[in-house]
């Protein structure tokens, strides 16, 4: 309110990421300035502040304080009202954090900023070389976070009492670590420990322990490193033998590794960096990126490190312990590139505690640098690609998790499970979804565990009490079996989504689409429970948020023996030449693979249907395809074939494909379904306006013409990018014929097959040139891990529509960065 003498006081509320940034204390020097007195808080919901003095000073203040924040603070909304005034004049301070019911946004971890990292180098400062320095721009966030309001005592520091000095910082104005909640020194910080073993006694300790660690490194040891979100398993890249060992150990098979460079100048020399992948490595966020691999990189990057791909994932130091482990100026000589891979064995989530991490990678590790600042949640490494120069994710997690993403539609409060693998789940409530950090795959006691705490840490944290739970439609899934049983525990109704439903909804809510219009939706991936009861994975569907119905699928064709063809491609290869009337001849590589016998038992399987599910899966013709054409015939993880025949497919020309002479694609044949082989109708933006069924894509064309090429001696990367040239022309020809029908003209690419960037950068480029707006992921992975913020904007809104009266009140925006 503003008096007779020209003064004011205003109360005013900010909400967004505006805890754990250094907002309190940005709120405190604005006030000053402006020379104001009153008070600021945190509280459940984000920030409270109250501000008296001359009406113009009070009115700057509510202008600036939304525009001028902190690097990492993002502001959704700043409210105001007039408040009596107190003509206290006792300066201004900050209160002590406040609970009670509401909701903030909490900062994901940062990487080390630059000041930090001077201090880190710095002989003559305090910090100097202390593996845990960071200040309120910088550090861990997320994965300390115990509960809110974010305050020390309520994050996995609230163990280390402050020193004198670190005290007087913590309480100074002026300093850069005023109210920094993981301030601390060598004097009252965390403490690194170097262990070679469950049974043996501890180590060296802090210098000594890194020392010790960096000289292992060197002569080949593999070391388990406690990171930010949780262990590392690190080697030195540049040594085959290390690499391997590493390898064996994990029984990792062929799956590339990621690495951790000591700076720019390093990743230059062994991978390929555009302006977008640099401002990905030097940026807050530090994701792995993956890069072109140069040619000439043995010295520091063995070639086991990422076998037959010409891309390798890269991360440069994150944290003030990675830095010192690739060393300091002055440091003896050591490894420039270290493998850094998720500290686990096979199929288990990422270890975070100290103990299980001596017992859970014993034989993995030859020692273990442990620091005793315990991780409250687990939070891999996240991975993005650059695609047609933005960012395309692999796997959203560190730097990104829990940065909500803001929804078109408000939602009834809601936990969204996500899929089996590459699990992330996603709660939802009003305008808001909170996507996990990455899980994992769902086929282990261990990551079922961590997805229960994760649940249950997330949910509390963003104050989320679902009312309902949401799950994939796959009787199988064990997501979808968790969900049932806790819906059952819990007295809250179940709501099943269709996967490539939820990918394409996936697709619309991070676009914004508020679901008043469909879209033509592409969802390509290795697989999804049909409404046929069939594999789904090959799909065009006309959805909105409310239902979908199939326009147009791949041909099925049988799965022989489900894993089994999964993780054999020449298995998938022979279905589909069987199923297009192509012979098995000698001289296919496809073939060969295979011995007489086992394909005698599986031409006599396929040809009875005896556990062969028909698939319309893309993913799938992908693997048939790369085994076709000779470039890999067995797997050792998800999609290796899809994404070796991508890189055959490079190896062949950098371009866009199409723009080169030597691709003379391959063409589907596409057609209308035969009557009375649909799939059973379903709920969804009306039926076809003509009654046709769905268009089928028949693949015949395509295989034949890759056999003839392969029996011409053509090059696999020819047949590759021809391959790939076909998918695109199919992508286009389909959208322009429903274009024709429905006259919608947006199309929305989701799934796993389109982390493919030359498939997707093609298809963008027809579709585009056609006059069509393309919705392609660039907050949310389109593969599984953006499966769950589909499955929450078509469940959750679809409630939501039905309760008006749970539906939260808009405020006024600030930032747009509210986004994911």
């Amino acid at each position: 309110m503003t008096g007779a003498t020209g003064r004011a006081r205003r109360h005013v509320t900010v909400r967004g990421v505006v805890q754990g940034v250094g907002f309190r204390p940005f709120v405190y020097t604005l006030a000053e300035d402006l020379g104001l007195t009153g008070w600021v808080t945190n509280n459940a919901q984000g920030v409270d502040a109250e501000v008296e003095g001359p009406a113009r000073a009070v009115a700057a203040f509510c202008a600036r304080i939304g525009t001028r924040a902190p690097p990492l603070a993002v502001v959704e909304s700043v409210e105001e009202r007039g408040v009596p005034l107190e003509n206290d004049g006792s300066g201004f301070t900050i209160r002590p954090s406040s609970g009670g019911p509401g909701r903030t946004l909490v900062s994901p971890d940062t990487a080390t900023c630059a000041a930090c990292l001077s201090e880190l180098a710095d002989p003559a400062d305090r910090r100097y070389r202390h593996p845990f320095v960071t200040c309120t721009h910088c550090g861990p966030r997320f994965t300390i976070v115990t509960s809110l309001p974010y305050d020390r005592d309520r994050t996995t520091m609230a163990g280390f009492p402050m020193c004198p000095d670190c005290a007087r910082e913590y309480a100074d104005p002026a300093d850069r670590r005023f109210h920094a909640q993981p301030v601390a020194c060598p004097h009252c910080g965390p403490r690194l420990t170097l262990r070679t073993g469950p049974r043996e006694p501890e180590g060296p300790r802090d210098a000594e322990a890194l020392a010790v660690a960096r000289r292992m490194l060197a002569e080949g040891a593999v070391v388990a490193v406690k990171g930010l979100g949780g262990y590392h398993l690190a080697c030195d890249a540049g040594d085959p033998t290390a690499v391997r060992t590493l390898r064996k150990r994990k029984n990792r098979g062929g799956k590339p590794f990621a690495v951790l460079a000591d700076g720019l100048e390093t990743v230059e020399r062994v991978a390929m960096v555009g302006a977008a992948e640099r401002e990905l490595l030097l940026g807050p966020r530090k994701p792995v990126v993956l890069l072109r691999r140069r040619a000439a990189t043995a010295a520091e990057v063995a070639p086991g490190v990422a076998p037959g791909s010409p891309d390798l994932g890269v991360m440069l130091p994150y944290t003030p312990l990675h830095r010192l482990l690739l060393g300091l100026p002055g440091d003896p000589p050591g490894p420039a590139v270290l493998v850094m891979t998720s500290g686990n064995r096979a199929g288990e989530p990422i270890v975070t505690d100290d103990a299980e991490a001596l017992t859970r990678l014993e034989g993995l590790a030859d020692a273990w640098l442990v620091h005793d600042r315990p991780i409250h949640v687990p939070c891999d490494d996240s991975v993005v690609r650059i695609c047609a120069g933005a960012e395309l994710p692999v796997r959203r997690s560190r730097g990104y998790a829990p940065f909500p993403v803001a929804l078109p539609v408000p939602v009834v409060p809601a936990l969204a499970v996500g899929g089996d693998l590459k699990n992330t789940f996603c709660v939802g409530d009003g305008r808001y979804a909170w996507l996990s950090a990455h899980v994992g795959d769902m086929d282990d006691l261990a990551t079922l565990t961590a997805f229960e705490r994760a649940t249950a840490h997330l949910t509390d944290l963003t104050s989320v009490a679902p009312r309902l739970l949401i799950a994939d439609r796959h009787p199988g899934y064990r997501s979808t079996q968790w969900a049932r049983r806790a819906a059952e525990a819990r007295g809250l109704p179940l709501r099943q989504v269709q996967h490539h439903h939820a990918h394409v909804a996936s697709a619309m809510a991070e676009h914004g689409l508020d679901g008043s219009a469909p879209v033509i939706g592409v969802a390509f991936d290795g697989t999804g429970y049909g409404d046929d009861g069939t594999v789904w994975g090959g799909e065009v569907l006309i959805a909105d948020y409310d239902g979908y119905r199939r326009f147009a699928h791949l041909r099925p064709v049988p799965l022989p023996g489900g894993d089994a063809a999964v993780r054999n491609p020449y298995r998938m290869a022979l279905s589909h030449l069987g199923a297009a009337g192509l012979p098995w001849s000698d001289d296919l590589p496809c073939t060969a693979a295979a011995t007489p016998e086992e394909r005698r038992l599986l031409r006599r399987q396929l040809e009875r249907g005896l556990a062969c599910v028909p698939t319309s899966s893309m993913g799938r013709l992908f693997d048939a395809v790369s085994s076709l054409a000779g470039v890999c015939h067995r797997v050792e993880y998800e999609a290796q074939a899809a994404m070796e025949l991508e890189n055959a497919a490079l190896s062949e020309g950098s371009g866009p494909v199409g723009d080169d002479a030597r691709n003379d694609s391959y063409g589907f044949m596409l057609g209308a379904e035969p009557q009375g082989s649909a799939a059973p109708p379903t709920a969804g933006p009306g039926h076809q306006p003509d009654g046709l069924a769905p268009l089928v894509a028949d693949p015949a064309p395509v295989l034949a013409a890759a056999v003839a090429d392969v029996r011409a001696g053509v090059p696999a990367g020819v047949v590759a990018r021809r391959f790939h040239g076909a998918v695109v022309s199919l992508v286009q020809e389909v959208c322009a014929v429903a274009r024709e029908r429905t006259g919608l003209t947006t199309v929305a690419l989701s799934g796993g097959v389109f982390c493919n960037a030359l498939l997707t950068e093609g298809c963008t480029a027809v579709l585009e040139g056609d006059g069509f707006t393309v919705l392609r992921h660039h907050r949310v992975p389109p593969n599984d891990g953006g499966l769950a913020l589909g499955q929450l904007a078509v469940a959750a809104r679809a409630e939501a529509s039905r309760a008006p009266d749970s539906r939260a009140p808009e405020s006024r925006a600030v930032d747009s960065r509210i986004t994911g």
